[in-house]
Protein backbone atom coordinates (compact mmCIF):
# COMPACT_ATOMS: atom_id res chain seq x y z
CA UNK A 1 0.00 0.00 0.00
CA UNK A 2 1.31 3.55 -0.62
CA UNK A 3 1.94 5.87 1.60
CA UNK A 4 -1.42 8.10 2.83
CA UNK A 5 0.44 11.55 1.98
CA UNK A 6 0.36 10.77 -2.22
CA UNK A 7 -3.32 12.26 -3.73
CA UNK A 8 -3.50 9.26 -5.56
CA UNK A 9 -4.01 5.47 -5.14
CA UNK A 10 -1.78 3.25 -7.85
CA UNK A 11 -3.55 1.13 -9.97
CA UNK A 12 -1.92 -2.05 -9.41
CA UNK A 13 -3.23 -1.30 -5.77
CA UNK A 14 -6.47 -1.69 -6.79
CA UNK A 15 -5.92 -4.62 -8.82
CA UNK A 16 -4.04 -6.10 -5.56
CA UNK A 17 -6.98 -5.61 -3.44
CA UNK A 18 -9.66 -6.91 -5.97
CA UNK A 19 -7.46 -10.70 -6.34
CA UNK A 20 -6.94 -10.70 -2.88
CA UNK A 21 -11.12 -9.99 -2.71
CA UNK A 22 -11.54 -12.81 -5.42
CA UNK A 23 -8.87 -15.19 -3.35
CA UNK A 24 -11.31 -14.98 -0.22
CA UNK A 25 -14.49 -16.22 -2.36
CA UNK A 26 -12.31 -18.69 -4.36
CA UNK A 27 -11.75 -20.69 -1.12
CA UNK A 28 -13.52 -23.99 -0.81
CA UNK A 29 -13.07 -24.99 2.79
CA UNK A 30 -13.42 -22.88 5.86
CA UNK A 31 -9.77 -23.31 6.54
CA UNK A 32 -8.80 -22.50 3.38
CA UNK A 33 -11.21 -19.18 3.62
CA UNK A 34 -9.45 -17.77 6.55
CA UNK A 35 -6.11 -18.57 5.48
CA UNK A 36 -7.23 -16.39 2.44
CA UNK A 37 -8.14 -13.70 4.94
CA UNK A 38 -4.63 -13.22 6.72
CA UNK A 39 -2.69 -13.75 3.35
CA UNK A 40 -5.21 -11.27 1.74
CA UNK A 41 -4.94 -8.61 4.51
CA UNK A 42 -0.61 -8.51 4.24
CA UNK A 43 -0.23 -8.73 0.65
CA UNK A 44 -3.26 -6.42 -0.61
CA UNK A 45 -3.06 -4.14 2.48
CA UNK A 46 0.30 -3.35 3.36
CA UNK A 47 0.61 -5.11 6.79
CA UNK A 48 3.54 -7.23 7.93
CA UNK A 49 0.97 -9.88 9.84
CA UNK A 50 -2.53 -10.79 10.37
CA UNK A 51 -4.40 -13.09 12.58
CA UNK A 52 -8.12 -14.07 12.31
CA UNK A 53 -9.36 -15.39 15.70
CA UNK A 54 -13.14 -17.54 15.36
CA UNK A 55 -15.65 -17.61 17.58
CA UNK A 56 -16.64 -21.29 18.72
CA UNK A 57 -19.68 -22.84 19.42
CA UNK A 58 -19.65 -22.32 23.28
CA UNK A 59 -18.68 -17.99 22.52
CA UNK A 60 -14.88 -17.70 22.87
CA UNK A 61 -12.46 -16.73 20.49
CA UNK A 62 -9.60 -19.37 19.05
CA UNK A 63 -6.78 -17.87 16.80
CA UNK A 64 -7.71 -19.80 13.87
CA UNK A 65 -5.07 -18.36 11.46
CA UNK A 66 -2.11 -16.44 11.12
CA UNK A 67 0.16 -15.14 8.39
CA UNK A 68 3.15 -12.84 8.17
CA UNK A 69 5.30 -11.35 5.25
CA UNK A 70 8.51 -12.59 7.05
CA UNK A 71 8.83 -15.24 9.66
CA UNK A 72 11.10 -14.32 12.62
CA UNK A 73 13.45 -16.02 14.34
CA UNK A 74 11.30 -16.75 17.53
CA UNK A 75 8.38 -17.88 15.44
CA UNK A 76 6.27 -15.12 15.04
CA UNK A 77 2.84 -14.83 15.56
CA UNK A 78 2.37 -18.59 14.53
CA UNK A 79 2.48 -19.33 17.79
CA UNK A 80 -0.43 -18.38 18.54
CA UNK A 81 -2.25 -20.54 16.54
CA UNK A 82 -4.96 -22.71 18.37
CA UNK A 83 -5.13 -20.39 21.71
CA UNK A 84 -8.29 -19.52 23.39
CA UNK A 85 -9.63 -16.15 24.79
CA UNK A 86 -12.54 -15.53 26.47
CA UNK A 87 -15.50 -13.97 25.13
CA UNK A 88 -16.03 -11.94 28.12
CA UNK A 89 -12.30 -10.12 27.43
CA UNK A 90 -12.44 -9.72 24.11
CA UNK A 91 -15.69 -7.94 24.93
CA UNK A 92 -14.14 -5.56 27.31
CA UNK A 93 -11.00 -4.99 24.79
CA UNK A 94 -13.44 -3.60 22.39
CA UNK A 95 -15.33 -1.51 23.99
CA UNK A 96 -12.07 0.14 25.32
CA UNK A 97 -10.55 0.79 22.01
CA UNK A 98 -10.75 4.03 19.97
CA UNK A 99 -13.65 3.31 17.02
CA UNK A 100 -12.65 4.00 13.48
CA UNK A 101 -15.69 3.03 12.04
CA UNK A 102 -16.35 -0.51 12.24
CA UNK A 103 -12.51 -0.88 13.40
CA UNK A 104 -11.30 -0.83 16.74
CA UNK A 105 -7.93 1.01 17.43
CA UNK A 106 -6.16 0.54 21.13
CA UNK A 107 -2.92 2.32 21.91
CA UNK A 108 -0.11 1.13 23.32
CA UNK A 109 -0.79 3.17 26.15
CA UNK A 110 -4.13 1.01 27.14
CA UNK A 111 -2.58 -2.70 27.04
CA UNK A 112 -3.81 -2.82 30.67
CA UNK A 113 -7.16 -3.26 28.51
CA UNK A 114 -5.66 -6.43 27.21
CA UNK A 115 -7.10 -9.58 29.01
CA UNK A 116 -4.12 -11.78 30.55
CA UNK A 117 -6.69 -14.63 28.55
CA UNK A 118 -6.03 -13.28 25.14
CA UNK A 119 -3.24 -14.52 23.06
CA UNK A 120 -0.75 -12.05 22.06
CA UNK A 121 2.36 -11.49 20.32
CA UNK A 122 4.47 -8.04 20.24
CA UNK A 123 7.00 -8.12 17.29
CA UNK A 124 10.47 -6.03 17.53
CA UNK A 125 9.95 -3.15 15.46
CA UNK A 126 11.14 0.24 16.38
CA UNK A 127 9.73 2.69 18.68
CA UNK A 128 7.07 5.42 17.05
CA UNK A 129 9.46 9.06 16.77
CA UNK A 130 6.29 10.86 16.02
CA UNK A 131 2.57 10.85 17.40
CA UNK A 132 1.35 8.96 13.74
CA UNK A 133 4.03 6.23 13.93
CA UNK A 134 2.96 2.29 14.73
CA UNK A 135 3.99 1.68 18.07
CA UNK A 136 4.97 -2.21 18.54
CA UNK A 137 2.40 -2.81 21.01
CA UNK A 138 -0.31 -1.13 19.26
CA UNK A 139 -3.46 -3.29 18.33
CA UNK A 140 -5.99 -2.78 15.24
CA UNK A 141 -8.67 -5.07 15.12
CA UNK A 142 -11.60 -5.37 12.49
CA UNK A 143 -14.91 -7.78 13.92
CA UNK A 144 -16.37 -9.41 11.59
CA UNK A 145 -20.14 -10.23 11.74
CA UNK A 146 -22.40 -12.66 10.12
CA UNK A 147 -25.74 -10.60 8.17
CA UNK A 148 -27.78 -11.23 11.28
CA UNK A 149 -25.28 -9.11 13.31
CA UNK A 150 -23.34 -11.82 15.14
CA UNK A 151 -19.67 -11.84 16.02
CA UNK A 152 -18.24 -14.57 13.76
CA UNK A 153 -14.37 -13.87 14.49
CA UNK A 154 -11.89 -10.35 14.61
CA UNK A 155 -9.18 -10.28 12.21
CA UNK A 156 -6.11 -8.17 13.81
CA UNK A 157 -3.35 -6.68 11.59
CA UNK A 158 0.01 -5.62 13.26
CA UNK A 159 3.16 -3.59 11.50
CA UNK A 160 1.91 -1.45 8.65
CA UNK A 161 4.62 -1.39 6.14
CA UNK A 162 4.20 2.24 6.14
CA UNK A 163 5.51 2.71 10.03
CA UNK A 164 2.64 5.10 10.09
CA UNK A 165 -0.37 4.61 12.10
CA UNK A 166 -3.48 3.53 9.13
CA UNK A 167 -4.67 6.74 7.77
CA UNK A 168 -8.35 7.29 5.84
CA UNK A 169 -7.93 5.09 2.81
CA UNK A 170 -6.32 2.24 4.13
CA UNK A 171 -8.77 1.85 7.38
CA UNK A 172 -11.55 2.47 4.51
CA UNK A 173 -9.78 -0.66 2.42
CA UNK A 174 -9.52 -2.77 5.65
CA UNK A 175 -13.45 -2.22 6.59
CA UNK A 176 -14.14 -3.30 3.24
CA UNK A 177 -12.16 -6.13 3.31
CA UNK A 178 -13.34 -7.19 6.81
CA UNK A 179 -16.99 -6.99 5.40
CA UNK A 180 -15.84 -9.27 2.31
CA UNK A 181 -14.32 -11.45 4.59
CA UNK A 182 -17.06 -12.28 6.91
CA UNK A 183 -19.45 -12.64 3.85
CA UNK A 184 -16.62 -14.98 2.66
CA UNK A 185 -16.39 -17.14 6.55
CA UNK A 186 -20.24 -17.09 6.47
CA UNK A 187 -20.19 -18.66 3.08
CA UNK A 188 -17.69 -21.37 3.72
CA UNK A 189 -19.36 -21.78 6.91
CA UNK A 190 -22.95 -22.63 5.09
CA UNK A 191 -20.65 -25.39 2.51
CA UNK A 192 -19.38 -26.70 5.38
CA UNK A 193 -23.04 -27.01 7.17
CA UNK A 194 -24.58 -28.47 3.98
CA UNK A 195 -21.74 -30.31 3.12
CA UNK A 196 -22.44 -32.10 6.87
CA UNK A 197 -25.41 -32.48 6.03
CA UNK A 198 -24.87 -33.92 2.74
CA UNK A 199 -22.86 -36.34 4.06
CA UNK A 200 -25.54 -36.99 7.07
CA UNK A 201 -28.31 -37.24 4.30
CA UNK A 202 -25.98 -39.80 2.24
CA UNK A 203 -25.70 -41.71 4.96
CA UNK A 204 -28.92 -41.48 6.29
CA UNK A 205 -30.24 -43.14 2.88
CA UNK A 206 -27.28 -45.68 2.80
CA UNK A 207 -28.93 -46.72 6.13
CA UNK A 208 -32.47 -46.55 4.52
CA UNK A 209 -31.73 -48.28 1.62
CA UNK A 210 -29.78 -50.68 3.81
CA UNK A 211 -33.12 -51.39 6.40
CA UNK A 212 -35.30 -51.67 3.53
CA UNK A 213 -33.38 -54.35 1.94
CA UNK A 214 -32.87 -56.15 5.48
CA UNK A 215 -36.62 -55.90 6.16
CA UNK A 216 -37.43 -57.07 2.22
CA UNK A 217 -35.39 -59.81 2.58
CA UNK A 218 -37.26 -61.01 6.05
CA UNK A 219 -40.30 -60.52 4.76
CA UNK A 220 -40.02 -62.36 1.69
CA UNK A 221 -37.81 -65.26 2.99
CA UNK A 222 -39.53 -65.29 6.15
CA UNK A 223 -40.63 -69.13 7.36
CA UNK A 224 -43.94 -67.74 8.24
CA UNK A 225 -46.53 -65.68 6.34
CA UNK A 226 -46.17 -61.77 6.14
CA UNK A 227 -48.59 -59.48 4.80
CA UNK A 228 -48.75 -55.30 4.36
CA UNK A 229 -52.88 -54.13 5.14
CA UNK A 230 -53.52 -50.88 3.74
CA UNK A 231 -54.64 -48.41 6.38
CA UNK A 232 -56.37 -45.10 4.47
CA UNK A 233 -58.16 -44.64 1.48
CA UNK A 234 -60.61 -46.42 -1.11
CA UNK A 235 -57.86 -49.80 -0.73
CA UNK A 236 -58.71 -49.78 3.04
CA UNK A 237 -57.86 -53.49 3.95
CA UNK A 238 -56.35 -54.26 0.74
CA UNK A 239 -53.88 -56.65 0.72
CA UNK A 240 -50.82 -54.59 -1.04
CA UNK A 241 -47.67 -57.31 -0.65
CA UNK A 242 -47.92 -60.66 0.56
CA UNK A 243 -44.83 -62.98 0.97
CA UNK A 244 -44.62 -66.55 -0.55
CA UNK A 245 -44.91 -68.15 2.91
CA UNK A 246 -48.41 -67.11 3.17
CA UNK A 247 -49.12 -67.87 -0.52
CA UNK A 248 -48.21 -71.52 0.13
CA UNK A 249 -50.22 -71.55 3.61
CA UNK A 250 -53.61 -70.61 2.06
CA UNK A 251 -52.66 -72.21 -1.46
CA UNK A 252 -53.17 -69.33 -3.11
CA UNK A 253 -50.98 -67.49 -5.58
CA UNK A 254 -49.47 -64.20 -4.90
CA UNK A 255 -51.63 -62.16 -7.67
CA UNK A 256 -54.76 -63.49 -6.39
CA UNK A 257 -54.12 -62.85 -2.34
CA UNK A 258 -53.38 -58.90 -3.72
CA UNK A 259 -56.58 -58.71 -5.25
CA UNK A 260 -58.33 -59.53 -1.48
CA UNK A 261 -58.68 -58.64 2.01
CA UNK A 262 -58.32 -60.47 5.60
CA UNK A 263 -61.84 -60.31 6.05
CA UNK A 264 -62.55 -61.74 2.29
CA UNK A 265 -60.50 -64.80 4.04
CA UNK A 266 -61.70 -65.38 7.25
CA UNK A 267 -63.82 -67.91 8.20
CA UNK A 268 -67.53 -66.09 8.99
CA UNK A 269 -67.50 -67.08 12.86
CA UNK A 270 -63.90 -65.20 13.39
CA UNK A 271 -65.10 -62.03 11.29
CA UNK A 272 -65.88 -59.88 14.57
CA UNK A 273 -62.58 -60.78 16.19
CA UNK A 274 -60.78 -60.11 12.88
CA UNK A 275 -62.14 -56.65 12.95
CA UNK A 276 -61.89 -55.97 16.45
CA UNK A 277 -58.28 -56.88 16.32
CA UNK A 278 -57.26 -54.94 12.66
CA UNK A 279 -58.69 -52.17 14.82
CA UNK A 280 -56.75 -52.07 17.96
CA UNK A 281 -53.39 -54.28 16.63
CA UNK A 282 -52.13 -57.17 18.52
CA UNK A 283 -53.04 -60.41 18.37
CA UNK A 284 -55.76 -63.40 17.22
CA UNK A 285 -56.41 -66.63 16.81
CA UNK A 286 -59.04 -67.90 13.51
CA UNK A 287 -59.20 -69.28 10.66
CA UNK A 288 -58.20 -68.51 6.84
CA UNK A 289 -60.07 -69.76 3.59
CA UNK A 290 -57.71 -72.29 1.81
CA UNK A 291 -58.04 -72.34 -1.79
CA UNK A 292 -59.63 -75.87 -1.72
CA UNK A 293 -62.47 -74.95 0.10
CA UNK A 294 -60.80 -75.46 3.84
CA UNK A 295 -59.83 -73.60 6.52
CA UNK A 296 -56.80 -72.97 7.86
CA UNK A 297 -55.40 -71.86 11.64
CA UNK A 298 -53.04 -69.17 12.04
CA UNK A 299 -52.29 -66.89 14.44
CA UNK A 300 -52.66 -63.11 13.53
CA UNK A 301 -50.21 -60.59 15.18
CA UNK A 302 -50.78 -56.92 13.85
CA UNK A 303 -48.55 -54.09 13.96
CA UNK A 304 -49.45 -50.41 13.31
CA UNK A 305 -46.60 -48.96 11.03
CA UNK A 306 -47.17 -45.28 11.73
CA UNK A 307 -44.99 -42.18 9.66
CA UNK A 308 -43.36 -39.73 11.85
CA UNK A 309 -45.91 -36.99 10.32
CA UNK A 310 -48.81 -38.61 8.58
CA UNK A 311 -49.52 -40.79 11.47
CA UNK A 312 -50.41 -44.98 11.37
CA UNK A 313 -49.54 -46.10 7.34
CA UNK A 314 -50.14 -49.65 7.64
CA UNK A 315 -50.61 -52.40 8.79
CA UNK A 316 -48.25 -55.37 8.94
CA UNK A 317 -49.30 -58.90 9.83
CA UNK A 318 -47.50 -62.05 11.07
CA UNK A 319 -49.42 -65.17 9.98
CA UNK A 320 -48.49 -68.17 12.15
CA UNK A 321 -49.53 -71.62 11.14
CA UNK A 322 -50.46 -73.08 13.96
CA UNK A 323 -53.60 -76.11 12.48
CA UNK A 324 -51.21 -78.67 14.83
CA UNK A 325 -51.63 -76.89 17.72
CA UNK A 326 -55.16 -76.21 17.16
CA UNK A 327 -55.63 -79.93 16.06
CA UNK A 328 -54.04 -81.16 19.14
CA UNK A 329 -55.53 -78.81 21.28
CA UNK A 330 -59.38 -79.67 19.98
CA UNK A 331 -58.59 -83.37 20.24
CA UNK A 332 -57.34 -82.60 24.22
CA UNK A 333 -60.40 -80.50 24.34
CA UNK A 334 -62.57 -83.14 22.91
CA UNK A 335 -60.98 -86.22 24.98
CA UNK A 336 -61.87 -84.29 28.45
CA UNK A 337 -65.13 -83.86 27.66
CA UNK A 338 -66.30 -87.12 25.53
CA UNK A 339 -66.24 -90.58 26.62
CA UNK A 340 -63.35 -92.42 25.08
CA UNK A 341 -64.94 -95.65 24.81
CA UNK A 342 -68.16 -94.54 22.75
CA UNK A 343 -67.13 -90.79 21.35
CA UNK A 344 -70.59 -89.46 23.70
CA UNK A 345 -70.64 -86.76 25.56
CA UNK A 346 -69.78 -87.34 29.17
CA UNK A 347 -71.25 -86.40 32.39
CA UNK A 348 -69.23 -83.28 32.68
CA UNK A 349 -70.19 -82.13 29.03
CA UNK A 350 -73.46 -82.69 29.80
CA UNK A 351 -73.48 -80.71 32.59
CA UNK A 352 -72.19 -77.97 30.85
CA UNK A 353 -74.63 -77.85 28.32
CA UNK A 354 -77.74 -77.99 30.86
CA UNK A 355 -75.87 -75.21 32.66
CA UNK A 356 -75.63 -73.00 29.07
CA UNK A 357 -79.26 -73.67 28.22
CA UNK A 358 -80.38 -73.03 32.28
CA UNK A 359 -79.92 -69.88 34.21
CA UNK A 360 -80.92 -69.21 38.19
CA UNK A 361 -83.84 -67.14 37.68
CA UNK A 362 -87.21 -69.10 39.17
CA UNK A 363 -90.78 -69.67 36.41
CA UNK A 364 -92.65 -66.38 36.77
CA UNK A 365 -95.80 -66.02 37.79
CA UNK A 366 -98.21 -67.14 35.55
CA UNK A 367 -97.53 -70.17 37.32
CA UNK A 368 -95.93 -71.55 40.42
CA UNK A 369 -92.95 -73.81 40.85
CA UNK A 370 -92.17 -75.93 38.08
CA UNK A 371 -95.02 -78.06 36.78
CA UNK A 372 -97.48 -77.21 39.62
CA UNK A 373 -100.31 -74.35 39.56
CA UNK A 374 -101.01 -71.87 41.59
CA UNK A 375 -104.26 -71.86 43.29
CA UNK A 376 -106.94 -68.73 42.99
CA UNK A 377 -105.67 -65.85 45.23
CA UNK A 378 -102.00 -67.14 45.54
CA UNK A 379 -99.68 -65.03 45.66
CA UNK A 380 -96.36 -65.85 42.93
CA UNK A 381 -93.17 -66.52 44.73
CA UNK A 382 -91.67 -63.37 42.52
CA UNK A 383 -94.43 -61.09 43.69
CA UNK A 384 -94.16 -61.72 47.28
CA UNK A 385 -95.87 -59.11 49.48
CA UNK A 386 -94.22 -56.98 52.14
CA UNK A 387 -96.16 -57.91 55.15
CA UNK A 388 -96.80 -61.81 54.63
CA UNK A 389 -100.62 -60.94 53.49
CA UNK A 390 -102.33 -62.52 50.95
CA UNK A 391 -103.13 -61.02 47.62
CA UNK A 392 -106.68 -61.32 48.44
CA UNK A 393 -106.33 -59.04 51.73
CA UNK A 394 -105.83 -56.15 48.92
CA UNK A 395 -103.38 -55.01 46.37
CA UNK A 396 -99.83 -56.67 45.98
CA UNK A 397 -97.47 -55.03 47.48
CA UNK A 398 -93.95 -55.94 46.35
CA UNK A 399 -90.76 -56.14 48.66
CA UNK A 400 -89.81 -52.50 47.80
CA UNK A 401 -92.72 -51.18 48.84
CA UNK A 402 -94.62 -49.91 45.82
CA UNK A 403 -97.56 -52.30 44.16
CA UNK A 404 -96.59 -52.95 40.65
CA UNK A 405 -98.99 -51.53 37.81
CA UNK A 406 -101.51 -54.02 36.32
CA UNK A 407 -99.20 -53.98 33.06
CA UNK A 408 -95.97 -55.28 34.47
CA UNK A 409 -98.09 -58.36 36.24
CA UNK A 410 -99.58 -58.82 33.09
CA UNK A 411 -95.95 -58.49 30.65
CA UNK A 412 -95.00 -61.03 32.92
CA UNK A 413 -97.74 -63.63 32.50
CA UNK A 414 -96.51 -62.78 28.78
CA UNK A 415 -92.87 -63.67 29.07
CA UNK A 416 -93.78 -66.64 30.81
CA UNK A 417 -96.14 -68.13 28.47
CA UNK A 418 -93.15 -67.09 25.78
CA UNK A 419 -90.62 -68.49 27.89
CA UNK A 420 -88.56 -65.43 27.62
CA UNK A 421 -86.74 -64.15 30.64
CA UNK A 422 -87.52 -60.07 31.54
CA UNK A 423 -84.80 -57.79 32.08
CA UNK A 424 -85.91 -54.56 34.55
CA UNK A 425 -86.99 -52.27 31.80
CA UNK A 426 -89.17 -54.82 30.79
CA UNK A 427 -87.29 -56.16 27.20
CA UNK A 428 -86.64 -59.78 26.58
CA UNK A 429 -82.99 -60.82 27.03
CA UNK A 430 -81.19 -62.57 24.86
CA UNK A 431 -81.66 -66.19 26.79
CA UNK A 432 -84.74 -68.24 26.51
CA UNK A 433 -86.22 -69.09 29.41
CA UNK A 434 -86.61 -72.39 30.02
CA UNK A 435 -89.99 -73.24 31.52
CA UNK A 436 -91.26 -76.91 32.80
CA UNK A 437 -94.09 -77.77 29.44
CA UNK A 438 -97.82 -77.68 30.90
CA UNK A 439 -98.70 -81.65 31.37
CA UNK A 440 -102.33 -81.16 30.09
CA UNK A 441 -103.56 -85.06 31.57
CA UNK A 442 -102.36 -83.30 34.58
CA UNK A 443 -105.37 -81.02 34.63
CA UNK A 444 -104.34 -78.58 36.49
CA UNK A 445 -106.57 -75.38 36.32
CA UNK A 446 -105.73 -71.52 36.70
CA UNK A 447 -109.24 -69.23 37.40
CA UNK A 448 -111.12 -71.99 36.26
CA UNK A 449 -109.32 -72.28 32.48
CA UNK A 450 -106.61 -74.18 31.47
CA UNK A 451 -102.95 -73.43 33.09
CA UNK A 452 -101.26 -71.21 30.55
CA UNK A 453 -97.57 -71.97 30.14
CA UNK A 454 -95.40 -73.39 27.40
CA UNK A 455 -96.14 -76.84 25.38
CA UNK A 456 -92.50 -77.30 25.24
CA UNK A 457 -89.68 -77.45 27.14
CA UNK A 458 -86.07 -79.09 27.88
CA UNK A 459 -86.80 -82.50 28.39
CA UNK A 460 -84.34 -84.92 30.41
CA UNK A 461 -84.39 -88.98 29.29
CA UNK A 462 -82.64 -90.82 31.28
CA UNK A 463 -81.58 -94.73 30.42
CA UNK A 464 -80.05 -97.35 32.38
CA UNK A 465 -79.68 -100.85 30.93
CA UNK A 466 -81.38 -103.61 32.42
CA UNK A 467 -78.97 -107.14 31.99
CA UNK A 468 -75.76 -105.44 31.36
CA UNK A 469 -74.08 -106.59 34.11
CA UNK A 470 -74.67 -110.06 33.65
CA UNK A 471 -72.83 -109.43 29.93
CA UNK A 472 -69.90 -108.31 31.87
CA UNK A 473 -70.41 -111.26 34.22
CA UNK A 474 -70.71 -113.99 31.25
CA UNK A 475 -68.80 -112.56 27.86
CA UNK A 476 -66.50 -110.13 29.82
CA UNK A 477 -65.44 -106.55 29.87
CA UNK A 478 -64.74 -106.75 26.46
CA UNK A 479 -68.20 -107.76 25.40
CA UNK A 480 -69.62 -105.35 27.84
CA UNK A 481 -67.75 -102.59 25.92
CA UNK A 482 -69.00 -103.76 22.61
CA UNK A 483 -72.30 -103.30 23.84
CA UNK A 484 -71.93 -100.01 24.96
CA UNK A 485 -70.56 -99.11 22.10
CA UNK A 486 -73.44 -100.39 19.78
CA UNK A 487 -76.06 -99.30 22.08
CA UNK A 488 -74.38 -95.44 21.87
CA UNK A 489 -74.85 -95.99 17.98
CA UNK A 490 -78.11 -96.55 18.02
CA UNK A 491 -79.16 -93.92 20.50
CA UNK A 492 -77.77 -91.63 18.26
CA UNK A 493 -79.48 -92.90 14.95
CA UNK A 494 -83.33 -92.46 16.35
CA UNK A 495 -82.87 -89.51 18.55
CA UNK A 496 -83.48 -85.64 16.38
CA UNK A 497 -81.17 -83.34 15.16
CA UNK A 498 -79.72 -81.38 18.07
CA UNK A 499 -80.33 -83.57 21.02
CA UNK A 500 -77.67 -84.67 22.80
CA UNK A 501 -76.78 -87.76 23.86
CA UNK A 502 -74.38 -88.54 26.52
CA UNK A 503 -72.50 -91.26 28.47
CA UNK A 504 -73.32 -90.23 31.80
CA UNK A 505 -70.75 -93.71 33.54
CA UNK A 506 -71.11 -97.24 33.46
CA UNK A 507 -74.92 -97.95 31.72
CA UNK A 508 -76.53 -95.09 32.09
CA UNK A 509 -77.05 -92.80 29.17
CA UNK A 510 -78.65 -89.22 28.88
CA UNK A 511 -80.63 -87.43 26.10
CA UNK A 512 -81.59 -84.04 26.09
CA UNK A 513 -84.18 -83.00 23.69
CA UNK A 514 -85.25 -79.08 24.28
CA UNK A 515 -87.89 -77.51 22.64
CA UNK A 516 -90.21 -80.60 23.05
CA UNK A 517 -93.41 -81.32 23.95
CA UNK A 518 -94.80 -84.00 26.58
CA UNK A 519 -96.01 -86.37 23.94
CA UNK A 520 -93.15 -85.75 21.70
CA UNK A 521 -90.63 -86.88 24.88
CA UNK A 522 -93.39 -89.89 25.45
CA UNK A 523 -93.00 -90.79 21.19
CA UNK A 524 -88.79 -90.19 21.91
CA UNK A 525 -88.40 -92.52 24.75
CA UNK A 526 -90.07 -95.21 23.04
CA UNK A 527 -88.45 -94.61 20.23
CA UNK A 528 -84.82 -95.49 21.89
CA UNK A 529 -86.49 -98.67 23.87
CA UNK A 530 -87.01 -100.06 20.39
CA UNK A 531 -83.97 -99.11 19.68
CA UNK A 532 -81.87 -100.46 22.59
CA UNK A 533 -83.96 -103.77 22.94
CA UNK A 534 -83.30 -105.87 19.60
CA UNK A 535 -80.55 -108.48 19.86
CA UNK A 536 -76.90 -107.96 19.23
CA UNK A 537 -74.55 -109.76 17.46
CA UNK A 538 -71.39 -109.92 19.59
CA UNK A 539 -68.50 -112.44 19.18
CA UNK A 540 -70.80 -114.57 16.96
CA UNK A 541 -73.35 -114.68 20.01
CA UNK A 542 -76.77 -112.64 19.89
CA UNK A 543 -76.64 -110.29 23.46
CA UNK A 544 -79.77 -108.72 24.45
CA UNK A 545 -79.98 -106.11 26.97
CA UNK A 546 -82.98 -104.26 28.21
CA UNK A 547 -83.62 -100.24 29.49
CA UNK A 548 -85.25 -98.55 32.22
CA UNK A 549 -86.03 -94.91 30.94
CA UNK A 550 -87.20 -91.73 32.75
CA UNK A 551 -88.24 -88.75 31.79
CA UNK A 552 -87.52 -85.93 33.71
CA UNK A 553 -88.39 -81.60 32.91
CA UNK A 554 -85.44 -78.83 33.29
CA UNK A 555 -86.89 -75.55 34.56
CA UNK A 556 -84.81 -72.52 34.94
CA UNK A 557 -84.34 -72.09 38.82
CA UNK A 558 -83.43 -75.51 39.23
CA UNK A 559 -80.32 -77.28 39.92
CA UNK A 560 -78.69 -79.81 37.41
CA UNK A 561 -78.63 -81.92 40.46
CA UNK A 562 -82.34 -81.37 40.74
CA UNK A 563 -82.74 -81.70 37.12
CA UNK A 564 -80.87 -85.02 36.96
CA UNK A 565 -82.58 -86.17 39.86
CA UNK A 566 -85.61 -86.19 38.91
CA UNK A 567 -85.01 -87.93 35.65
CA UNK A 568 -83.61 -90.66 37.54
CA UNK A 569 -86.25 -90.75 39.86
CA UNK A 570 -88.78 -91.55 37.21
CA UNK A 571 -86.54 -93.41 35.40
CA UNK A 572 -85.81 -95.62 39.26
CA UNK A 573 -89.78 -95.88 38.94
CA UNK A 574 -90.34 -97.46 35.92
CA UNK A 575 -87.71 -99.86 37.10
CA UNK A 576 -89.53 -100.87 40.01
CA UNK A 577 -92.70 -101.12 38.42
CA UNK A 578 -91.05 -104.00 36.11
CA UNK A 579 -90.06 -105.89 38.94
CA UNK A 580 -86.66 -104.14 39.31
CA UNK A 581 -85.03 -106.40 36.53
CA UNK A 582 -81.61 -106.23 36.83
CA UNK A 583 -81.31 -104.69 40.14
CA UNK A 584 -83.60 -104.89 42.92
CA UNK A 585 -82.74 -101.96 45.58
CA UNK A 586 -81.55 -98.60 44.54
CA UNK A 587 -78.01 -99.31 45.96
CA UNK A 588 -77.47 -102.11 43.45
CA UNK A 589 -76.27 -100.16 40.82
CA UNK A 590 -74.51 -101.95 38.18
CA UNK A 591 -72.08 -99.04 37.50
CA UNK A 592 -68.54 -99.66 35.81
CA UNK A 593 -65.79 -97.46 34.57
CA UNK A 594 -66.34 -95.10 31.85
CA UNK A 595 -64.55 -96.21 29.07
Amino acid sequence: MEAESEPYVRLATLRTLHRVVADLNAARSLAGTLQAVVEGAVHGLGFDAAAVSLVRPDGDLVIAAVWEIEETAFGGPSVLLGQVGSRESWDRMLQVADHWGTLRFLPHDRGWAIGTDIPTWTGDGPLPVYDNDWHPADVLLAPMYSAGGDLLGILSVDRPRSGKRPGAWTREALEMFSLQASIAIGNARLRAEMQRALARLEKEQQALRASEESFRQAFEYAPSGMAITELHGDGTGQLTRVNDALCRLLGRPRATLRQQRFVDLVHPEDLELLLRTSAEGGRAELRLSRRDGGYQWVCLRNSVVADATEGPSFLLTHVEDIEDRKRHELQLAHRASHDALTGLPNGAELRARLARRLCSRPSLPAAGLPGQALPPGAVPPHHAVQDGSSAADGPVTLAHGYAPPDSALERDREAFAAGEVLRHDGAAAHHVHAVVPVDPSAGELWHGHRRPGPDKGLAVLYCDLDGFKLVNDRYGHNAGDAVLIEIARRLQQVVREGDTVARMSGDEFVVLADGIGREEAKELAGRLRSAILPPMRIDNRAVRVGVSLGIGWAGCGMSIDEVLHSADERMYDEKRTRGGAARGTRGERSHRRAG
